[in-house]
């Protein structure tokens, strides 16, 4: 350990407590004063437990069996509860994955800004006001005096982890833990928080431990990164040259999962459409109110979209632009207040058994959408329930068939959800989605949540199903390297309305609207070379 290091991790080992299954074996990684430093994996790598194991904030059931924790040359796992609560928020603060879960809904978020000024300071009332006014200007909070008084429901994802940040950089701490801080976020919110976290960090000189499956992100931002695999470390480095050339089969296996565009696919757009959705329009009952009458939100405003036989149509654009609303819509979810839906030629009501057993939905998160106490076969055959001229044996055989379609075998027929990883559960998802063999399916941030390999894995089932079936699709994602893999043809939304639209080539490569060249330009690209690496680069590098 140098005289500029932080933080040192040395030997650290975590087990199971009740079952002694190691999970984070003897690894140690040092972190300098002022460095942003990664740590990248799949799910179940053991990257957050052993992050957490930083301040000592481990899970009930986990248990430290080895290795030591240095903060400031200070052990962190022999700290006693009152040495803890000075470290905790004053020295270490984190950024956790979803600000909704860590933000308390029943209090403002003035009180919740102020809890750690209290309990670390001794500002006045008035000098916590002024600090903490003066921190949500500078995180981009429009109306900071306003929002001292209102809740965290009332402010979009992007906004809530703004105000997660500020919280945690108002105690200006010496280290910054961020797990996952922009998994669920579109590319140009993405961007700005992690332009906004840089920026407060160098400007107090606090070190990032930043952990992420995001690779992209990782490369762009990250000095050093550590690379695990089951609990262990298989190699580190400094960024750019790991990501040049990974040396262990795991990190090469990692970089080779990621997106990439395929040769274009023939579309017949000369026939009618399968999907057509005409001057769509919707409108949301605004907050009653004694006093005052509600006043409807209006989030489509005219929408027009043609999906062809066999075609892929991604829908991109940023959290609130109105694309999951017009994918529901669509489905029949949402009603819609104006336009018309057509399928194959006809108005979508005119048979609406016949749409809803033609339109299928595969939803962002597969374990709120699958239902704890079916099994996995029995989820397949409810989606079998008002097929025609099919029998109970029938439906069995068909939902097995399509089990064994998307790599789930029998074996998986008897399992419940909470059994599944979260791949296993979409590949469920589609198959519940498939398995009535749909013309037409809408599919909403189907891998967004999902590692780097499993998302891999999930977008080559979802490509060879739809060349097997060659069913439309609305492919609804922020993920634009994913677009960039699965799409045909690409439509831009922003503020309820279609701004630019086009094949997946041209507006990849000659994007014609600002808002499109804005949301390319927002996450940086990572090129394959020779060496089974990738090279770091900017979409429109002008833009940049």
């Amino acid at each position: 350990m140098t005289t500029d290091t932080l933080l040192s991790v040395r030997g650290l080992t975590l087990e199971v407590a009740r079952t002694g299954h190691t999970v984070v074996n003897d690894i140690s990684f040092d972190i300098a004063a002022g460095e942003i430093f990664g740590i990248v994996g799949e799910s179940g790598s053991g990257k957050t437990l052993a992050t957490r194991a930083v301040i000592s904030l481990l899970p009930p059931a986990i248990r430290v069996t080895g290795g030591e924790v240095a903060y400031k040359g200070r052990n962190v796992l022999k700290m006693n509860d009152n040495e803890l609560r000075r470290l905790r928020g004053a020295e270490v603060g984190v950024v956790f994955q979803e600000p909704m879960t860590s933000l308390n809904p029943s209090m403002t978020i003035g009180r919740q800004l102020e809890e750690g000024l209290v309990l670390h300071t001794k500002l006045t009332p008035d000098e916590r006001r002024a600090r903490i006014l003066d921190m949500l200007r500078r995180v981009g909070i429009r109306d900071p005096e306003g929002s001292l008084t209102a809740y965290p429901h009332e402010f979009s994802g992007g906004m809530r982890q703004r105000i997660m940040l500020a919280s945690v950089m108002l105690l200006k701490p010496a280290l910054l833990i961020a797990d996952e801080p922009t998994t669920a976020l579109d590319a140009v919110i993405q961007r700005d928080v992690m332009e906004l976290m840089v920026e407060l960090t160098r400007a107090e000189g606090t070190a990032v431990l930043l952990i992420s499956h995001d690779l992209p992100m990782v490369a762009r931002y990250t000095s050093r990164i550590v690379v695990m695999e089951q609990g262990v470390i298989v190699e580190h480095g400094r960024t750019e040259d790991l990501l040049e050339a990974p040396q262990h089969p795991y990190t090469r296996k990692l970089l080779s999962s990621l997106p990439y565009r395929g040769e274009p696919r023939p579309v017949d757009t000369t026939k009618a459409p399968m999907v057509s959705a005409g001057n769509i329009v919707v409108d949301y009952p605004g907050r009653k109110s004694l006093l005052k009458k509600a006043d409807a939100k209006r989030a489509l405003h005219g929408v027009s979209i043609d999906i062809h036989e066999g075609e892929v149509v991604a829908l991109v654009g940023g959290s609130g632009s109105g694309k999951t609303t017009l994918g529901r819509t669509i489905a029949g979810l949402v009603k819609e207040t104006g336009g018309e839906i057509l399928f194959q030629g006809r108005a979508r009501d005119a048979d609406w058994q016949d749409y809803r057993l033609n339109c299928q939905m595969v939803f962002q998160d597969p374990y709120s959408s699958l239902d704890p106490r079916m099994t996995i076969l029995s989820l397949v055959e409810e989606a079998l329930r008002l097929v025609p001229d099919l029998d109970g044996a029938a439906k069995r055989k068909r939902a097995l068939e399509t089990l064994e379609e998307v790599g789930l075998g029998v074996d998986y027929a008897s399992r419940y959800p909470h059994e599944l990883s979260g791949g296993q559960r979409q590949r469920v998802a589609i198959a519940r989605a498939i398995a009535r063999r749909p013309r037409f399916l809408i599919a909403d941030e189907p891998v967004s949540a999902l590692d780097v390999t499993v998302r891999a894995q999930v977008l080559d089932l979802f490509s060879d199903l739809q060349k097997r079936y060659g069913f439309s699709c609305l492919f609804i994602s922020h993920d634009l390297g994913v677009v960039e893999q699965v799409a045909d043809r690409v439509v831009v939304m922003q503020d309820g309305r279609i701004i630019e639209e086009g094949d997946r080539d041209t507006i990849f490569d000659n994007p014609a609207h600002a808002y499109t060249r804005r949301l390319l330009s927002a996450i940086p690209a990572l090129d394959h070379n020779a060496t089974g690496g990738v090279t770091l680069k900017w979409r429109l590098e002008a833009d940049a």
